[in-house]
């Protein structure tokens, strides 16, 4: 099945694969991979990756449903189910050595977003590349098997979960933190107070009522250098869940502007 977002294709996992590419109007930026949530390479993807390129990012989103898209919610669980996490992150690893060839890409590294299903495979995709990877951004960690070592992951990671997820439990995420902690030596940056929420589009910036607003406040109180970039309105939760997902200055800010990603 094709999808009409799919405009580049790389060499990955000794195939082919696709994903959508945008370059900042500039022509040059430093390396960022986009990674889908269950519902596939979407528009809302696609906007994400458009955010970060007007911000000054070469932005890649793999396709890796191989062109299927779903608004259906068990249908989209089926299609994270079906996809491998090998497989996935053999696609997701050819989307970075294509963006460090790229002679658009000015960074010796390349950043990783991912939302939901995305954002489990951000941890995978960061231990997996290794020093490859500048700076690491899940937002929500969700796999449907373990995950790999991440003995060489070596990317600052700030990570957002929700106290009230009901895929994945604060006590999980504590349980993952304490492993990658283990691990590599060095403990991730995870921040809570995200509350699930159901997807909906409103106007950028905005929650829906009830929405876990405490976890936006605590971003600005934390001291760590990834935390005093974090975004007071980035997100996307499992389904786009922070309404409008202003992924902008703010994502820059944690990609770039604290030298996560090295020029």
């Amino acid at each position: 099945m094709g999808n009409s977002l799919q405009n580049v294709s790389f060499a990955s996992n000794g195939s082919t694969a696709h994903g959508y590419l945008v370059v900042p109007d500039g022509g040059r930026g430093p390396g960022v991979v986009v990674i889908q949530e269950w519902w596939g390479l979407t528009s809302h993807i696609a906007d994400v990756a458009n955010r970060l390129a007007a911000e000054g990012f070469v932005a890649l989103a793999p396709d890796l449903f191989g062109g299927t898209t779903t608004h259906d919610a068990d249908e989209a669980g089926k299609l994270m189910q079906q996809l491998p996490v090998d497989q996935a992150a053999g696609d997701l690893g050819g989307a970075v050595d294509y963006l460090l060839a790229n002679d658009a890409v000015t960074s010796s590294t390349v950043g990783v977003v991912g939302f939901c299903m995305g954002g489990g495979f951000v941890l995978v995709l960061a231990a997996q590349q290794g020093d490859k990877i500048g700076a690491a951004v899940p937002f929500y960690g969700v796999l449907g098997e373990d995950y790999p070592s991440f003995a060489k992951l070596s990317a600052p990671l700030l990570g957002h979960f929700g106290e009230q997820d009901e895929m994945q439990s604060p006590e999980q995420v504590r349980q993952l933190a304490a492993t990658i902690e283990k691990q590599t030596g060095q403990r991730p940056d995870f921040l809570p107070g995200w509350a699930r929420l159901l997807q909906r589009r409103e106007p950028a910036g905005h929650l829906r009522p009830g929405a876990g607003r405490q976890g936006m406040g605590r971003h600005r109180g934390l001291p760590s250098r990834a935390a005093r970039g974090a975004p007071a309105r980035l997100g996307c939760a499992a389904a786009s869940d922070i309404a409008g997902s202003d992924i902008d200055a703010e994502v820059g800010s944690n990609l770039a502007g604290e030298g996560l990603v090295h020029q």
